[in-house]
């Protein structure tokens, strides 16, 4: 921590050099941010709102998915971009040392970009939608937080891996589509039996959406305690060992990559 400190200039600078490649010669730009969340949202609504009738949690099933794609879109973002960032950025690390975290790091902070523009739009169709956020809105940025370390820690784990096995590159997109659909995003988890709800807690995301809404919605949200406690015990774990393992192979990333 000491090392990413004293470069926190070279995390800056890799940030907005991130951005400004994510939306250069692009028509819609940052749009984009927006596009993605907006249109699945749409999907959700047609085929699990309004066909299946999917309960939730007595709020417009609109504002029901969009707000658990919010911070679920940025956690997924994250995971594809971090995995293959230490291949990417290869050129990089074999002319100049710094820490190699900062290649990781550099995609959650220029990721909050994306975050900060759908959570505005969240906040349009709560307005629309005649809903006012309740007192636990205090608590997103601590949930915000959840979702930066969860999306750190995967990341660091799948990014090492993909250097070492390139198969982990083919596989994360099947990943990401298959975490999706695991996490209570189109559904809640109160469908779940609430013997299963501590076990659907590993998925470290489902603290990371349920916790979102709860704190956007308040007490109308079914936010499981335990589920939630089992959820940050395993996104603390994965961060440590994440790091731990990124340490251990750090020396092998150019030669391997």
């Amino acid at each position: 921590m000491k090392e990413v400190w004293e470069y926190r200039e070279l995390l800056y600078f890799f940030a907005w050099r991130d951005i400004k490649v994510r939306y250069k010669q692009t028509v819609l730009g940052a749009s984009w941010a927006v596009i993605q969340p907006f249109l699945t949202m749409v999907v959700f609504t047609i085929f699990f709102g309004m066909l299946a009738h999917i309960p939730s949690e007595n709020v417009p099933y609109p504002i029901f998915s969009y707000a658990a794609l919010v911070p679920w879109t940025y956690f997924a973002n994250n995971i594809s971009g971090i995995s293959t960032s230490l291949v990417t950025q290869r050129g990089i690390m074999e002319k100049v040392y710094f820490p190699r975290i900062l290649v990781p790091l550099s995609t959650i902070v220029s990721g909050l970009v994306d975050f900060m523009i759908a959570f505005a739009v969240l906040m349009v169709m709560m307005l629309y939608y005649h809903i006012s956020p309740t007192s636990t809105i205090i608590f997103v940025p601590l949930i915000t937080l959840f979702s930066i370390i969860a999306a750190l820690g995967a990341g660091l784990w799948l990014s090492s891996l993909n250097v070492l096995y390139r198969d982990v590159g083919y596989a994360i997109p099947f990943l990401v589509q298959f975490w999706l659909f695991a996490t209570p995003i189109a559904y809640p988890s109160s469908l779940l039996p609430a013997r299963w709800r501590a076990i659907y807690g590993i998925n470290p995301m489902t603290g990371v959406v349920e916790g979102f809404r709860w704190a956007l919605f308040g007490a109308g949200q079914g936010l499981d305690p335990l589920g939630l406690a089992v959820s940050v015990i395993i996104v603390i774990l994965m961060l440590i060992t994440g790091l731990l393992f990124f340490r251990r192979n750090e020396r092998m990333f150019i030669d391997i990559a």
